[in-house]
């Protein structure tokens, strides 16, 4: 047994789990005040579908992307100047938490449950969602939770057969612009992969993260106004 910042938690089957991070399960009930001593421990939730049990996970290295060294693509770059989507900000937050948990291939890591807590925790003004507009339909976004001048992104997605090629990736770039710009000071990606490899993502040991996040926790931000 391990204590998370008064999350109590239990060691799940086995200790296999996404890049060797050591494995926990949650014992009791995710609400929004859980959620943010989850996020303030430096961990985050992922639902096992198939054992019906939330997990939680600190990985170490962790996967941040320096506002001040982000690449973007040189096809990227040109598709943003063309302003092919209209951006907002927590205009359609539950929708794109649908959308994001909908398009996983690899099974739906958020319960019913976590998603209420989210959007609680949307309502308290700790989570936030970016969108992508083309002619009034929502083609892509990103979501994740605030905290200070940190921001942990969870998710996103893309609707290429509704116009929307890209609009995850123009979507992060802006949301990574406009943080910068407001003085955020981290942009939390847990893990690397190839979607967001790109933009320039780097891995810094787990004490390295839970210092910054600690300092950036610290320093309060507000959101940056996306109209």
């Amino acid at each position: 047994m391990k204590l998370i910042s008064g999350v109590r938690v239990r060691r799940s089957r086995g200790a296999e789990c996404i890049r060797g991070v050591p494995e926990a399960t949650l014992r009791g009930v995710m609400d929004t005040d859980m959620l943010l001593r989850i996020y303030a421990a430096g961990a985050f939730p992922m639902w096992d579908e198939e054992f019906d049990e939330i997990r939680l996970f600190r990985p170490d290295p962790r996967a941040v992307i320096e506002f001040d060294s982000v690449h973007v693509p040189r096809r990227l770059a040109r598709t943003i100047r063309n302003r092919p989507f209209r951006i907002t900000s927590d205009r359609a937050f539950d929708r794109v938490l649908d959308e994001c948990h909908r398009e996983r291939v690899d099974g739906c890591w958020c319960s019913p449950e976590m998603a209420v807590a989210y959007s609680e925790l949307h309502d308290r003004g700790f989570a936030h969602s970016i969108e992508a507009w083309k002619d009034d339909r929502l083609v892509g976004g990103l979501y994740g939770v605030h905290i200070g001048s940190a921001f942990m992104a969870e998710s996103m997605f893309s609707r290429p057969e509704l116009g929307g090629t890209d609009a995850s990736k123009v979507v992060l770039v802006e949301l990574l612009d406009r943080l910068h710009a407001a003085g955020f000071g981290l942009f939390d990606v847990q893990f690397q992969n190839e979607h967001i490899r790109q933009f320039g993502v780097i891995e810094i040991d787990g004490d390295s993260y839970l210092e910054r996040f600690e300092s950036a926790a610290m320093s309060p931000c507000d959101w940056p106004a996306f109209d």
